[in-house]
């Protein structure tokens, strides 16, 4: 896989208008694009998501799914039906199971949401947790290979402590990456690019460091040449 391969661009915008000329402008920069919840709900948002793939790039969609079983199994059997690449559900065991039933029989990949990357212990503690964050992603991590996702979701101060547990071939997808400089707006637990990449992450999330720039394609390029160099 190509360095610029491994960087998912998060197209956080509020308007599809808004997100197509963010694509056009990043050109052949980018070819791997994350659709939230922002943009996903937003009117034509998941046709969006199919005009990206037509158009031969590739799609995450980050709904973080979390329900009772046979909803997230329906829910995803449905979103497998668009043909985007990824989908992220929450890491408990029956939602994961569940999606797992739900997209069995297509190539969309199940990324599970570890520990939010804008959360750190003390807030894990206010929401009643009895352990950090380091120990509630390894818990996590084992229940995400247990039920057989692709991969997780987690921030790159985790990745040299999960690798070892989840084995080589499972996925791990960081957003919270930065480039050094950059404001960490509402992130806590963080890393630069080559950072990322260097503690074995396989692909990296950057949303305004990219979007926000004065020219996206040129700040998408020194993120592919940062990786390149991990």
């Amino acid at each position: 896989m190509k360095a610029r391969e491994r960087l998912i661009v998060a197209l956080d915008v509020e308007r599809v208008a808004e997100a197509r000329a963010l694509v056009a402008a990043l050109g052949d920069t980018v070819s791997f694009f994350k659709v939230g919840m922002e943009l996903a709900y937003a009117p034509g948002g998941f046709d969006f998501a199919r005009e990206l793939k037509a158009s031969g790039k590739r799609v995450f969609l980050d709904l973080k799914l979390h329900d009772i079983g046979a909803t997230v199994e329906r829910a995803t059997r449905q979103i497998a039906r668009l043909g985007v690449d990824f989908l992220t559900v929450h890491a408990f065991p029956q939602t994961m199971a569940a999606a797992r039933q739900g997209a069995s029989e297509g190539a969309l990949k199940l990324l599970a949401v570890t520990v939010m990357t804008s959360y750190d212990d003390a807030d894990l503690t206010e929401a009643g947790y009895a352990c950090g964050v380091a120990d509630l992603v390894a818990r996590r991590a084992l229940q995400a290979k247990e039920a057989r996702v692709d991969g997780l979701i987690l921030s790159p101060m985790e990745l040299s402590a999960i690798r070892p547990i989840v084995g080589p071939d499972m996925l791990l997808v960081t957003p919270g990456v930065r480039p050094a400089g950059a404001d960490l707006g509402d992130q806590k637990r963080v890393m630069t690019p080559g950072e990322a990449i260097a503690a074995s992450a396989n692909y990296i999330v950057v949303g305004r460091p990219i979007t926000r720039a004065a020219d996206p394609a040129v700040a998408a390029e020194a993120v592919a040449q940062e990786i390149e160099a991990a």
